[in-house]
């Protein structure tokens, strides 16, 4: 069996092994976060981790004959990188020293949430229909489980950390809706990579700000912290983007948005597994109500629309 989109074509298997590799990649990246920020700075960690894919991305596209990008597609892609890694990813970073990781994937999740939300208030923008209402709101009553009082069931998640991530998730959808409109190279890769190195800058500079050089001390980095931030170079910003990019040309779209709602699955089960991050009723509760609002939400969007929405998405997030 084979899919085919325009005039590409691909078998069934290796569409699935594409999706295999977004859904564990993607979906692992929470907690290797985790993991790295052990024994790096926060935003240290982020921008090493986006400086070096991006170099590598932004010369494998040009060595493969994309065009030189203009100036006007060097400050559309930075201005997107900074909403998504500086804003978005910088915030997951951080927050992750105050929440678990599975918290983290959960409330990232909402970002197609915020994505309606803005759209529909900004000018021009698209209302939504009554399905969309209704994963919209189930997404918001399953930030309140998450985030509520503590009679809920389990340890009340860290406020500020919460609150970061609500702002990251907001800032990431500011991004991509931008993207939607702005003026990017036609190769998705090298938009890629001019995103990572435009947001790699800004988090170098605003962990130099904060004084984050004064923590780095080789000789207290552990293995895990290091091995960690490998992981996210090579796999969470290359393997799932040329993943990623390559299933937006050959596979069918539904399919392909499947990520958003299997990653923070992927996410609570590793955080459980390999960090004993705990399950509460809380957790469970919360997850239930936020993946299946946004499967909701993402059954409910035109084609063209979630297209569209896809191509601003994550660096993983927490990727994006």
């Amino acid at each position: 069996m084979s899919f085919k989109t325009g005039s590409k074509q691909a078998t069934s298997l290796s569409i699935w092994l594409a999706m295999l590799s977004i859904y564990i990649v993607w979906g692992s990246t929470y907690l290797a976060i985790r993991f790295a920020i052990e024994t790096l700075p926060p935003f240290l960690m982020a921008a090493a981790r986006f400086l070096i894919a991006g170099v590598i991305l932004y010369i494998f596209t040009r060595l493969r004959g994309a065009p030189k990008p203009t100036k006007i597609e060097w400050r559309s892609a930075s201005i997107v990188g900074l909403f998504l890694l500086l804003g978005g990813n910088g915030l997951v970073v951080w927050a992750e020293q105050r929440v678990a990781s599975s918290v983290a994937a959960l409330m990232i999740a909402t970002v197609p949430l915020w994505i309606i939300l803005l759209d529909t208030v900004r000018p021009g923008g698209q209302r939504p229909n009554k399905i969309t209402i209704l994963g919209v709101l189930g997404g918001m009553v399953g930030l309140v489980l998450l985030v509520g009082p503590s009679g809920l069931g389990g340890e009340r998640v860290d406020l500020i950390g919460a609150g970061s991530l609500v702002v990251a998730s907001l800032l990431w959808s500011i991004g991509s809706l931008y993207s939607r409109t702005a003026r990017l190279p036609d190769t998705p890769l090298l938009g890629t990579g001019m995103e990572m190195l435009a947001g790699g800058a800004g988090l170098l500079i605003l962990g130099t700000i904060l004084g984050e050089w004064s923590q780095v001390n080789f000789t207290q980095v552990s293995a895990r912290s290091m091995w960690s931030l490998g992981y996210l170079i090579a796999f969470g910003s290359l393997v799932g983007f040329a993943s990623y990019t390559w299933l937006l040309r050959v596979a069918p779209t539904p399919l392909v948005s499947t990520y958003a709602y299997v990653n923070p699955m992927v996410a609570i089960f590793l955080g459980n597994l390999l960090a004993n991050e705990p399950l509460t009723p809380r957790v469970l509760m919360s997850a239930a109500v936020i993946i299946g609002s946004v499967a909701l939400i993402t059954a409910a969007q035109p084609v063209r629309r979630r297209v569209m929405d896809r191509q601003a998405a994550p660096v993983s997030t927490g990727d994006d």
